[in-house]
């Protein structure tokens, strides 16, 4: 059964690169994780092990999940290259499952321009077959943001927070034109506008399944 009923105890996060899962998920993330302490949070990303950027990714979603069981996996798989290391990334997956049973996935989008967010999006059904998975979105050069179906409110608070710790805890990518508070505040305000709140993080659900017997 593919639903979300009543509290989050656990949760599974996934990124192609290190700082796909903040960006993308980031207020999400800092939504439930002050909503419900001790929330179980296992998180893998598939490139960037060894280098800074695994260490910049350890201290972000330290931040980021905070009061959690934060139990973070970084990869070595080449950025840009998932499509020519499948089974590897596949393995990756597979072992997440083996140990993991979430109430819900955080994971890319099936749509998304990149092929390393595309390729990882593009497995987590076949590893997680029973799991609700909320797609996140990733603003970058490419122009794909498309109509998403599921939104998370944010508060101000948390918009803002969110913006913060990304500026302070990625400083490899602040060179990047679109790394910015503007576009993300900016793209946030859109998507509250578009569920009626000040900010929210929007999401490309595949498939839900309702509980509305109660």
């Amino acid at each position: 059964m593919i639903r979300l009923n009543g509290a989050v105890r656990s949760i599974v996060v996934l990124g192609a690169h290190c700082d796909d899962i903040a960006i993308g998920a980031g207020g999400t993330l800092l939504t439930l994780c002050e909503a419900n302490p001790g929330i179980r949070v296992d998180a893998l990303v598939l490139s960037g092990g060894g280098t800074a950027r695994e260490d910049e990714e350890r201290a972000a979603l330290t931040a980021f999940c905070v009061a959690a069981d934060l139990e973070l996996t970084v990869h070595k798989l080449p950025d840009g290259r998932l499509p020519a290391h499948w089974d590897e990334a596949k393995s990756a997956l597979e072992e997440l499952r083996g140990r993991t049973d979430p109430d819900l996935i955080l994971a890319p989008r099936t749509d998304d321009a990149h092929q390393d967010h595309r390729g990882l999006a593009t497995l987590v059904p076949t590893a997680y077959r029973d799991h609700l998975v909320l797609g996140y979105e990733i603003v970058k050069w490419d122009a794909d943001l498309g109509r998403p179906n599921t939104y998370q409110p944010l508060s101000p608070e948390i918009a803002e927070k969110k913006v913060s710790l990304l500026q302070q805890h990625y400083a490899s990518q602040r060179h990047r034109p679109w790394y910015d508070r503007e576009a993300f505040l900016g793209l946030a305000r859109i998507r509250g506008i578009e569920c009626h709140a000040r900010y929210a993080e929007a999401f490309h659900v595949q498939k839900l399944t309702l509980g509305l017997e109660g």
